[in-house]
C-alpha cells in the first residue's frame, strides 16, 4: 500500500476512534439518564468529566489508528471481490439487501415501543446489519436455485424463444475462428459471453515469445474484435473470475454451471470434462463434421492421391472440406488423379473418413 494513503487511512482511523470515544461518553449519560439515575457531568468535577472524554477519546483513536489499515485491505479486498461478481449477482445481491433492510425497519419499530434508548440504538444498528448480511447472503446463494437470471430472460424474451441461449466462449473456439462465420450467419442464437480470464489467457498467447503461438493469439484477438463490430453477434466481456490457482479450463466449466450456459470450444478434452460435469458443450469440430456431405457406398468421384497411407497398397486423397479419402491400390499413383467408387465411410472423433477403390483414370 502506498505510503501517503496508509497515512491518509491512519489519520482517518484516528478521527473516527476519537468520534466513537465521544459516542460512547454520550451513550453512558444516557444510559445513566434511563436508570434515573444524574449524568457523569452532573455527580462529577468538571475536570474529571473533562478527563473521562479525553481518555475514551484517546483510547479509541490509539486503537483505530492502529487497526485502521488492517481495516483498509479488508476494503480492498471487498472492493475487489464486488469487481469480480457478475451484474446479475450484483443484482440479486441488491434486491436481498432491501429486503433485508426492510425488514430490519419493521423490527426497529417495534423496539421503538419499548422506550429505551440504551438499548434501541444499539439493537437497531445490530439489526440492519445483520438482516441487510442475511439478505444479500440469501439472495446469492438461492439465485442458482430459483434460476433468477433465466427468470428475467424469459420476462424479456419473445415468446418461443428458448431462454437457455447463453453461451460462454472458451479461447480455443476464439482462435480457431469458425466460430465468427457460425454465429455472423445466426447459428448461434443468444448472448455470447467471453470471461475476462479467457481474454486473459488470449493476451498472454499474443505475447509469446514463440512465433507460431503468437500468431495464433493474435489471430484470435482480430478474431474476437471482428465479432464485435458484428451486429448480429451479442458478445458480451465479463469480469467474473476464480481462484488463482485454477485452470482456465477448471474456470469455464464452473462459470458456465453458475450462469447455466453452454460451452463453446472446439477442445476435446474440455468437452468430455465439461460432459462429466453436466455443462451442456457445442463443439465446433463436431459441428463441422456433422454438415459435411455424407458419400454413400457405390458414389462416384474423382481425387487426387497425395500421400500413403497407413496400411499396405493404400493411398490418400482428400475432399475440398478436408475429408480424408483411403483409396485401396493406390500407394504406387501418389500425385495422379483417379476416378474411384466409395466402398465404405466412417466417423471417427477427428473426423470423417471414406474408403473407395479404383475403377479408372481421370477422363481429364
Amino acid at each position: 500500500m502506498d505510503k501517503k494513503l496508509l497515512g491518509a487511512i491512519k489519520i482517518f482511523g484516528a478521527c473516527f476512534g476519537v468520534l466513537v470515544g465521544l459516542g460512547l461518553y454520550v451513550l453512558i449519560n444516557r444510559l445513566l439518564t434511563e436508570l434515573g439515575y444524574s449524568t457523569l457531568s452532573n455527580i462529577l468535577l468538571p475536570w474529571v468529566n473533562i478527563s473521562i472524554i479525553v481518555v475514551l477519546s484517546i483510547i479509541f483513536g490509539i486503537i483505530f489508528f492502529i487497526f485502521a489499515p488492517e481495516a483498509g485491505e479488508k476494503v480492498k479486498e471487498l472492493e475487489k471481490t464486488l469487481k469480480s461478481l457478475p451484474a446479475e449477482s450484483m443484482f440479486v445481491g441488491a434486491i436481498g439487501l432491501i429486503i433485508g433492510l426492510v425488514l430490519a425497519y419493521l423490527l426497529v419499530g417495534l423496539l421503538d415501543m419499548l422506550k429505551l434508548t440504551w438499548i434501541t440504538v444499539p439493537l437497531s444498528i445490530l439489526l440492519y446489519v445483520l438482516l441487510g448480511y442475511l439478505g444479500i447472503a440469501l439472495a446469492l446463494n438461492k439465485s442458482q436455485d430459483l434460476n433468477f437470471l433465466d427468470l428475467v430472460k424469459r420476462g424479456t424474451a419473445n415468446a418461443g424463444k428458448n431462454s437457455n441461449s447463453v453461451k460462454v466462449l472458451d479461447t480455443s473456439a476464439i482462435i480457431d475462428g469458425r466460430i465468427y462465420e457460425i454465429a455472423k450467419i445466426g447459428f448461434i442464437e443468444g448472448v455470447i459471453y467471453v470471461p475476462q480470464f479467457v481474454l486473459t489467457e488470449l493476451r498472454h498467447i499474443a505475447d509469446s515469445a514463440d512465433e507460431l503461438r503468437r500468431n495464433r493469439g493474435r489471430r484470435g484477438l482480430d478474431i474476437l474484435k471482428s465479432m464485435q463490430n458484428t451486429s448480429t453477434i451479442k458478445i458480451k466481456i465479463i469480469d467474473k473470475d476464480y481462484e488463482e490457482n485454477m485452470e482456465v479450463d477448471a474456470k469455464l466449466i464452473k462459470l458456465a454451471a453458475e450462469m447455466k450456459a453452454k460451452v463453446v470450444t472446439n477442445d476435446y478434452n474440455l468437452n468430455k470434462v465439461a460432459s462429466v460435469q453436466g455443462v451442456e458443450v457445442l463443439n465446433v469440430n463436431e459441428l463441422s463434421n456433422a454438415v459435411k456431405p455424407v458419400a454413400l457406398p457405390g458414389e462416384q468421384m474423382t481425387v487426387k492421391i497425395v500421400k500413403e497411407g497407413k496400411e499396405q497398397q493404400q493411398g490418400v486423397a482428400f475432399l475440398g472440406d478436408g475429408t480424408m479419402i483411403v483409396v485401396q491400390e493406390a500407394r504406387e499413383r501418389i500425385g495422379e488423379n483417379l476416378f474411384v467408387e466409395v466402398t465404405s465411410s466412417l466417423q471417427t472423433s477427428a473426423g470423417r473418413m471414406i474408403f473407395a477403390r479404383i475403377i479408372g483414370e481421370d477422363e481429364q
